[in-house]
């Protein structure tokens, strides 16, 4: 594996430990600095490794997209849609306590179920988000990543401009795109919860693409790191939007700069993470390579934390049905444990799963 695709693992294995310990309800401050960035990092990520010679193979691409984000997405979605009237029946799900809306989930009818199947397959939504409540990442990342793939190809095809002018043309129509969308409060019908997280997808895989023509100029000081945290600290303080379904005029500059400085810190952490080696470099290694595992389970993770802390304070049992964590007393630190055990069980039973079909096989 050559050097950019380590450190790229690393930037992903931070990234998504950031988003568990976002989930976890961390402390205000964190949540909000880590909101700020932390999805973005994903679809930038992604579109470094884009190749301008897949506009000659745009069905190549494709296919490699629904196998790598529609195909699991759907797996993953049956499998918490045959479990959920299970869960239901342990109390892991419960019509007492709901999320942080208010909302409450109940169990699904026959027909509930085979709805929820149809939107599942049809346009990955229809999932059960209070166990998959990281999903709309799948869709985001496949919408995102074909929409950039076609409008490249078509501007391609009548310019033949450089990749650098054809990519910042596209971030440029999709950013003023995004202010027309949140001006006339806009929504696309066919694309669950309304596509704005989809169109901020396609500006960062956009950035990431273009991030790969001005690496070389990134200057990988930890100093920059730090003033790239400074920066976003005080996004914090300001409460500025992460990549959520609804939006402000504000988010179209602010939202970029906080996505965009947030990469760059990661990528110089992860730059100096991977010239060091050791074990935490072959744990990050290990973590980016199997992100799919944390953002599929953490979740369900969780619960084995809410247990003690049901057991800690005394609490009613049914609140293992909150989601996505228990949410009282946000003063202690269970949500150090929560980031702990939310990130390190899905990867030890991915391990164990992968050893037992050793064995077997």
């Amino acid at each position: 594996m050559d050097a950019r695709n380590t450190t790229f693992s690393i930037i992903k294995a931070l990234a998504i430990i950031l988003m568990v310990i976002g989930h976890a309800e961390a402390p205000g401050l964190i949540t909000n600095f880590i909101y700020t960035f932390h999805m973005p990092v994903f679809f930038i990520a992604a579109g470094y490794f884009f190749q301008r010679k897949s506009l000659e193979h745009p069905w190549e691409f494709c296919s490699k997209r629904f196998k790598g984000l529609y195909v699991p997405m759907v797996k993953w979605s049956i499998m918490f849609l045959v479990l959920h009237n299970v869960f239901h029946y342990f109390g892991i799900l419960n019509e007492q306590y709901g999320n942080w809306t208010g909302g409450v989930t109940h169990p699904y009818t026959w027909h509930t179920a085979l709805q929820r199947l149809l939107l599942i397959v049809t346009s990955m939504s229809g999932y059960d988000e209070f166990m998959a409540g990281a999903f709309w990442f799948f869709r985001g990342l496949l919408v995102a990543s074909i929409v950039f793939m076609v409008a490249y190809k078509l501007l391609d095809r009548s310019t033949h401009w450089s990749e650098t002018r054809s990519v910042g043309v596209i971030l440029a129509a999709t950013l003023a795109f995004a202010a027309l969308f949140i001006a006339n409060k806009l929504k696309v019908s066919t694309i669950p919860n309304g596509g704005m997280r989809e169109i901020w997808g396609i500006a960062f895989f956009a950035i990431g693409v273009l991030f790969r023509h001005v690496e070389h100029r990134i200057p990988r000081s930890l100093w920059v790191a730090a003033g790239c945290a400074a920066l976003l600290i005080g996004a914090a303080m300001l409460h500025l939007h992460g990549m959520n379904n609804r939006g402000e005029l504000l988010d179209v500059v602010t939202l970029p700069v906080t996505g965009c400085v947030g990469f760059v810190m990661l990528y110089i952490v992860s730059s100096k993470i991977d010239g060091l080696k050791g074990r935490v470099h072959r744990l990050l290694r290990y973590i980016g390579d199997n992100t799919v595992a944390v953002f599929v389970f953490h979740i369900i993770s969780f619960k084995l934390v809410s247990l003690l802390k049901i057991w800690y304070y005394g609490l009613d049992f049914g609140q293992i049905g909150c989601h996505m964590v228990i949410h009282y007393n946000h003063t202690d630190f269970f949500w150090v444990l929560y980031s702990v055990v939310g990130t390190a069980v899905p990867l030890l039973w991915l391990a164990a799963y992968r050893r037992l079909r050793r064995r077997l096989g």
